[in-house]
């Protein structure tokens, strides 16, 4: 079973998959970025977790030790399901109602849900009256709806932690990266948020990502972001999934400058290599000095996701013009985040190195050998560590 993620969990239907999953057979869903907390550790007397991250209140069932984790490209999903791989017999989704011709559209996520609404034997609809009406290239016919239930309540928001000193002086770095007429992709969370929030002096940019939030609408609003020199869909803010606030749901009603499309299209890599000066904003738990990358554990615990960021580094790394940056604090309390070894998984690993940001300025390691690659990345360490760091990684 799958659903709708984030802002497009259809809650209705989850919250009743909870309260009755003893009327069922053992049940495995897959999850994605966790909202609602509707799944707890307790449903896992009749219920298995798999996802792809450990994002929201899927932390709670990671710390359980109750989260299986696919461990996979983001762009991959799509196939795994079509091919039957990660096969999903039933598949929920929140809909707006439907127009005069009989369809729905989408709603706030189209990503890998295109995938499965395309071989799902089941398809059961939250038709909530509250859910925007977003563009995209396709529908919902009342036809494939083998089941419905009429909603209506706000869906869910999510909002990035506000910015700080810190994020503010890795956005300044980050923002003198990217040109006028750059089209953007931008992860989750704070650190890319504010880096959008310092872009408002620059023109005519573009928009290409798996998930847009508050921070592009406000480039939007600006007439900052114009998507005219994209080479592809013209005038338009392409996204897979929305993850922001009311304003950014109502901001998308029927709005044409903003579209939907599945993860098929927003992480091709042909896609993104042919889009000029492709810059993709993404963040890390930790890197070490060589440029390795760990987005995925922290403190032993599954909390982030491979997720896009390889697709679209490498995207960045091909596009013409392109910067595939990866932005993160020096330090974490009291640890530096560049480490001399990486305390989880590689999630990108160095042969993709781009561009990396911190407070205390840029490193950018694309075309360097490793000794090259450690002094850069101990320039852009806290003060406190780099000795430290010389020290563990002397002789390497």
């Amino acid at each position: 079973m799958l659903w709708g993620q984030a802002n497009a969990e259809p809650v209705t239907l989850v919250r009743a998959l909870a309260e009755q999953r003893h009327h069922f057979a053992r049940t495995r869903v897959f999850l994605g970025v966790g909202l609602s907390g509707a799944m707890q550790p307790g449903h896992a007397d009749a219920i298995d977790f798999l996802g792809y991250c450990g994002s929201g209140f899927n932390r709670q069932l990671a710390e359980a030790g109750l989260l299986d984790i696919w461990p996979g490209h983001y762009s991959d999903l799509p196939a795994r399901i079509r091919s039957g791989a990660l096969r999903i017999d039933v598949l929920m989704l929140q809909v707006p109602p439907a127009d005069a011709s009989g369809r729905h559209s989408l709603g706030l996520a189209h990503d890998y849900l295109l995938a499965a609404l395309a071989t799902a034997r089941v398809v059961i609809a939250e038709v909530n009256e509250q859910a925007p009406w977003t563009m995209g290239l396709q529908h919902l016919d009342a036809a494939r709806i083998d089941a419905s239930v009429k909603a209506s309540y706000a869906p869910l928001c999510s909002r990035s932690p506000a910015s700080g000193p810190v994020e503010r002086a890795i956005a300044a770095h980050a923002a003198s990266l990217i040109e006028d007429r750059a089209t953007l992709q931008c992860g989750l969370g704070a650190l890319p948020e504010a880096v959008l929030a310092a872009l408002h002096g620059r023109r005519d940019l573009g928009v290409h990502s798996g998930a847009v939030g508050d921070g592009v609408m406000a480039l939007m609003e600006a007439g900052v972001i114009s998507n005219a020199y994209k080479g592809r869909d013209p005038g338009a803010s392409v996204a897979g999934v929305l993850m922001g606030s009311s304003r950014l749901h109502r901001y998308a009603h029927r709005n044409p400058a903003l579209q939907m499309r599945g993860t098929e299209y927003t992480h091709d890599p042909d896609v993104l290599a042919s889009l000029p000066r492709f810059v993709a904003i993404n963040s890390a738990i930790e890197v070490d000095l060589s440029g390795q990358v760990n987005a995925e554990v922290a403190a032993g615990c599954y909390v982030g996701a491979v997720g896009g960021a390889v697709d679209f580094v490498r995207g960045a790394q091909r596009s013409r013009g392109g910067v595939p940056i990866i932005a993160l604090p020096a330090t974490a309390g009291a640890h530096s985040r560049i480490v001399a070894k990486l305390s989880g998984p590689v999630s990108t690993p160095r042969c993709d190195a781009g561009v990396f940001v911190t407070e205390y300025g840029i490193a950018d390691l694309r075309g360097l050998p490793l000794a090259a690659r450690r002094r850069r990345m101990l320039d852009i360490a806290h003060p406190e560590h780099r000795a430290r760091l010389e020290r563990e990684t002397s002789g390497r």
